[in-house]
């Protein structure tokens, strides 16, 4: 089943069913990630978070990281309690989003004059500006934007120092879903 669900909805890379000690019972791809069965995600905060949630209608969302179970791709994992015919959690149904590919088709995919590309990087940032996508490929999971956005929600922000002015609009989330106040960013070198 877990493989049917992957071929329907291509942006997952892997779906696991977790016991509720943290042992992965089985995953949607074993043939591809055949090492993950019998792996322990004890220690995994979304995995711990989803246990603890009340209800079954609620999940819990991780950063985007990459996943060294997965190859060390890069990752959003979402996660829910699986709930016992009496509603106590009994395990937890993770969902690995492939963020990589995604990403970079939104970053790459935003239309920049020739005569600008060069300097100017598209970007998706975390609520903390950890930069999750670059246009440029360069600092992803590793770098952290420099321009402040003093808590405003949308907005320029200009640095002398580096000479770089950067718009930015935090995401909204999508239909009942918050979001996690990720932004998306054009940072341009001045010239």
């Amino acid at each position: 089943r877990l493989g049917v669900i992957l071929s329907a909805y291509t942006v997952y890379l892997d779906l696991w069913l977790c016991g509720r000690d943290g042992t992965v019972l089985a995953n949607g791809r074993p043939g591809r990630y055949p090492q993950l069965r019998g792996a322990s995600v004890a220690g995994e905060r979304w995995f711990r978070d989803a246990l603890a949630q009340r209800s079954g209608d609620d999940y819990v969302s991780s950063e985007v990281r990459a996943e060294p179970r997965l190859g060390n791709a890069q990752v959003a994992t979402y996660a829910a309690a699986i709930r016992d015919d009496r509603g106590a959690a009994c395990g937890v149904l993770a969902v690995h989003f492939d963020w990589e590919p995604q990403a970079r088709a939104i970053v790459q995919g935003v239309r920049i004059s020739e005569a600008d590309r060069a300097r100017t990087r598209v970007l998706l940032v975390d609520a903390q500006r950890r930069i999750l996508a670059a246009s440029d490929g360069k600092g992803v999971l590793s770098e952290t934007l420099p321009a402040g956005f003093d808590g405003r929600e949308s907005g320029v922000a200009r640095d002398a120092r580096s000479r770089t002015v950067t718009a930015f609009h935090r995401t909204p989330g999508y239909e009942t879903y918050r979001g996690l106040g990720w932004y998306g960013a054009i940072v341009q070198t001045e010239g």
